[in-house]
């Protein structure tokens, strides 16, 4: 169980607008967290960190932009408490979107290709590094967006197939892959590590 050093569990909210959010509520809980799904601005409040969970990116921004999320959710993040971008949260989170070009939140100095592994069919499973982990760790990537620029000031976590697919800069953590279908909750785990950390 990951408990922050306040004493208390910590509250993860995980973006519920679209996409598998659920999944990765199940992970955190199972790993000692409580959650709330946020469809509404009001429940950022008191959050110890935030998940952005994959999607389709496209769909998200525009949910975000119906319902006024746009502005004051990234004015919450850029206030500092870990979030951790998947797949189509990472999109979000970059601060370059290509194939095509969209806006994003750009509060992770990396460059994102969208689907740039392929399409649907072209989605796979793998296993790939990550930090020190002393075996590699299953990743699955469906419609996956590629990094293809990490700034200075981004450290690469993890790798598959010669990519990075994990990576932080301060308070965001991002992967191209879904953690949140593996059975190994190692990423979910280091994020968690993340907010403790915080609240130190």
């Amino acid at each position: 169980m990951i408990v922050s050093d306040g004493g208390h569990e910590p509250l993860i909210g995980v973006l519920a607008l679209q996409g598998d959010f659920a999944a990765h509520a199940l992970v955190l809980e199972s790993l000692g967290a409580r959650t709330r799904a946020v469809r509404k601005l009001a429940q950022l409040q008191n959050l110890d960190g935030l998940v952005i969970p994959g999607g389709e990116s496209t769909a998200l921004i525009k949910l975000m932009d119906v319902f006024d999320f746009w502005d004051p959710l990234k004015s919450w993040i850029e206030a500092g408490p870990p979030v951790f971008g998947t797949c189509a949260g990472a999109i979000l989170l970059a601060s370059e979107v290509l194939n095509p070009a969209q806006k994003s939140f750009a509060l992770i100095d990396i460059t994102v290709e969208r689907n740039g592994y392929g399409r649907q069919v072209d989605s796979f499973e793998g296993r790939g590094s990550f930090l020190s982990a002393p075996a590699d760790v299953e990743m699955i990537f469906i419609r996956a967006p590629k990094i293809s620029r990490l700034g200075e000031s981004v450290e690469s976590l993890g790798q598959c197939r010669g990519d990075t697919v994990v990576a932080r800069q301060g308070n965001i953590l991002v992967s191209t892959f879904h953690p949140e279908l593996s059975a190994e909750p190692t990423v979910h785990g280091y994020f968690l590590q993340m907010v403790a950390e915080s609240q130190g």
